[in-house]
């Protein structure tokens, strides 16, 4: 295992036991046993936020979770293979691993899960608004999207401004790619790494970054509830809630 993975492993864990603190308010938790029972795909997974006693404890009342990354080998999950081992939950069946870009879910026939889930991702995401028409694609009619994001005030992202919508949608509409970097200068600038141990040295941060196409670790959007609003409304998702938890992270669930 490399340094930068031992340093971000390190952090998922730090951030793992504020959440296990953390309860739920009821009236997520009401909209949460909506998934009991249902079949979902989870994005950029497994995640410590759905397990139980997380944050959002999803893993254990759901019927079966495929999973998606973009690469066979990641930061967070080391290697990866393809195939029926995606392990979320031990006394649970594992589901299909999928090896695909989150914006191109060219495997996955449309309408095929009850749910989708994603925790700490479209921040890592380029062309936001193309993955989430991609997981819509995916989910049933009267799906749900469940949406974890960082607050931007509480991470190394709080001197950034909040991206507009205009931007997403010129990313959208530019079919703006994975390999963009067209927020590093203000990456750069306004990275608090302060708050951002595995990145390391301001040199080794930008050598990072650099390289993000393989890594994906950059943050090229911030979001706030207000913009999390727009989203749902251009998508024509019937939003349920957006709220803070844990003073860390935005939690938004939305109806296809």
């Amino acid at each position: 295992m490399t340094a930068s993975r031992e340093k971000v492993r390190a952090w998922a864990l730090t951030e793992a036991s504020k959440l296990r603190a953390f309860k739920p308010a009821c009236r997520e938790h009401e909209w949460l046993k909506r998934l009991t029972g249902k079949r979902g795909l989870e994005v950029g997974g497994p995640s410590e936020i759905f397990r139980e006693g997380g944050l959002l404890p999803v893993y254990p009342i759901i019927r079966s979770l495929d999973g998606c990354n973009f690469s066979a080998r990641t930061v967070w999950e080391g290697r990866i293979e393809e195939g029926r081992n995606y392990k979320y939950q031990a006394d649970k069946k594992p589901g299909r691993q999928y090896l695909c870009e989150a914006t191109a879910l060219k495997t996955i026939e449309s309408g095929k899960y009850d749910f989708v889930l994603a925790s700490h991702m479209l921040e890592h995401i380029a062309n936001p608004l193309k993955a989430l028409f991609e997981w819509k694609r995916v989910l049933k009619k009267g799906g749900f999207l469940l949406l974890v994001l960082p607050k931007k005030e509480e991470t190394f992202d709080h001197r950034r401004p909040v991206t507009t919508f205009q931007h997403l949608l010129e990313d959208f509409e530019k079919e703006t790619g994975e390999d963009d970097l067209t927020h590093l200068p203000e990456i750069l600038k306004l990275h608090d790494l302060s708050r951002d141990e595995a990145a390391g040295s301001f040199k080794q941060f930008k050598a990072r970054s650099l390289k993000n196409f393989r890594n994906r670790c950059l943050h090229h959007h911030v979001f706030d509830e207000a913009l999390l609003r727009q989203i749902f409304n251009f998508l024509n998702l019937k939003s349920l809630f957006i709220t803070q938890a844990a003073s860390l992270h935005l939690v938004a669930m939305a109806e296809n």
